[in-house]
């Protein structure tokens, strides 16, 4: 497999454990320098430093709320898509940094973030289940995965 493939699951993994998380770290990354390689593209606005920091705002709210009681499961409908969603984009700008294809890019993208998003669902519940830890013990340690991951797939 190539750098390009192994970076979009990546992203869209993080997708699905957080939705803002991939297109939160690729704007960051992407905008540190002032040029981005987006800048000729449909997904430029990733680029922006502006909108990366609202990415961040957004993504650091989503981190507090994921803990909060009553919240909806990562595997109902509006959540799932905008795990799909954000994905897709996060593969389609990973495709075209790579002068690749942004729809195969972003079906790839949102197929992992999908998968992902059950997968971590399922594990998250069976440790809850299985262990005395809180849930939100186990969302605080998911939280530093996907940090953690998503700067380490950014430098794939």
């Amino acid at each position: 497999m190539n750098n390009t493939l192994y970076k979009t699951l990546a992203f869209g993994a993080l997708a699905g454990m957080r939705s803002l998380a991939a297109p939160t770290l690729l704007s960051h990354f992407v905008s540190e320098d002032g040029s981005s390689p987006l800048q000729h593209t449909p997904l430029r606005f990733l680029g922006n430093s502006t909108v990366a920091m609202v990415l961040k705002g957004l993504a650091a709210s989503e981190l507090v709320g994921d803990k909060m009681p009553g919240v909806p499961d990562r595997i109902e409908l509006p959540s799932l898509i905008m795990r799909g969603t954000t994905g897709a984009v996060a593969g389609a700008a990973i495709y075209l940094m790579s002068h690749k294809k942004a729809a195969e890019g972003a079906a790839i993208g949102a197929v992992a973030a999908i998968a992902a998003t059950y997968g971590s669902f399922y594990l998250r519940k069976t440790l809850c289940e299985k262990t005395r830890l809180a849930d939100p013990i186990y969302g605080a340690l998911e939280d530093a995965l996907v940090i953690a991951s998503g700067i380490k797939a950014a430098q794939l």
